[in-house]
């Protein structure tokens, strides 16, 4: 699970990098109506870390990962990202992803491979697993980790046509 941790470090600080140079306005440009903007990107991925960091850890002291989920866009618009000070926001999604690495990365690996069951992925997770079948929290760890790219992949294709 370490190269997983180190794989989170590796593209929250690149792309923090590159975030950090983006000008506020690009930060704050949606694509297109109805789809996020940069800035809002980011503070999903900040509740994304922060729903995701209480599954994980009180999912090491439970044998199912049952959780709920919560609504991405209800939680952007009621946080008002966009209009939070860009820089701040990338450092506090930046931080909160290294604790993330920093905790899965202390956590042994028993308890990242144990499987549990029941849970609740099926529902609530980027990549749905089978209802069906137990889950381990390094899956979890891996689907929270492909979100996190996915989203930014999204960002570097929505910002292509503006520069």
């Amino acid at each position: 699970m370490n190269s997983t941790a180190n794989r989170l470090r590796d593209t929250v600080r690149e792309a923090s990098r590159r975030l950090l140079a983006m000008s506020d306005d690009d930060a704050r440009r949606r694509p297109a109506p109805g789809k996020w903007s940069p800035i809002e990107i980011i503070g999903h991925l900040v509740d994304s870390a922060s729903n995701n960091h209480q599954r994980l850890v009180r999912g090491l002291f439970r044998d199912d990962f049952v959780f709920e989920g919560y609504d991405a866009d209800g939680w952007v618009d009621s946080q008002y990202y966009r209009d939070a000070p860009w820089p701040d926001l990338v450092v506090l999604w930046r931080e909160f992803n290294f604790h993330l690495a920093r905790v899965v990365e202390g956590t042994p690996a028993v308890e990242l491979e144990k499987p549990r069951f029941p849970h609740a992925l099926h529902r609530i997770a980027w990549q749905k697993p089978p209802e069906t079948e137990p889950i381990t929290i390094s899956w979890f760890f891996s689907d929270y980790l492909g979100h996190l790219e996915h989203h930014l992949r999204q960002i570097a294709a929505d910002l292509a046509p503006a520069r």
